[in-house]
């Protein structure tokens, strides 16, 4: 994950990755959307290619490279356990849904009593 986080922790690599979200790219495509040089492009793919981020394969004269999400899995994991709520906050959240059930028993049965009593008093 280090590996991940470290390669698209500089923006050049996280528009590469973008670029190849819809479909693959030859390196001079992805290295004409730049100003800066093809060996500094070539530099960004081969750290994303070390982070497993991105496969290269040989077409003809070409270089063309394909995204990779696999490795994103492990640390969108890590980051939903950030976002996602703690464990005491689940058990907040249950006490408040007990909460709310029993004030709809006791309602729905005071209504009731109440349906009760009027029945009686009308007989």
């Amino acid at each position: 994950m280090d590996e991940v986080t470290g390669a698209i922790a500089d923006p050049v690599r996280r528009e590469i990755l973008l670029m190849l979200r819809d479909e693959p790219q030859s390196a001079g495509q992805i290295a004409g959307r730049f100003e800066i040089s093809r060996p500094a492009v070539s530099r960004h793919l081969r750290v994303l290619r070390a982070a497993g981020l991105v496969h290269d394969a040989v077409d003809g004269r070409r270089r063309v490279y394909t995204l990779v999400t696999g490795p994103l899995d492990e640390l969108a994991g890590w980051l939903g356990r950030l976002t996602r709520p703690a464990g005491w906050e689940h058990h907040l959240d249950a006490l408040q849904t007990e909460v709310y059930r029993t004030r709809r028993e006791r309602q729905a049965a005071e209504n009731e009593n109440a349906r009760n009593t009027g029945q009686k008093e009308s007989a």
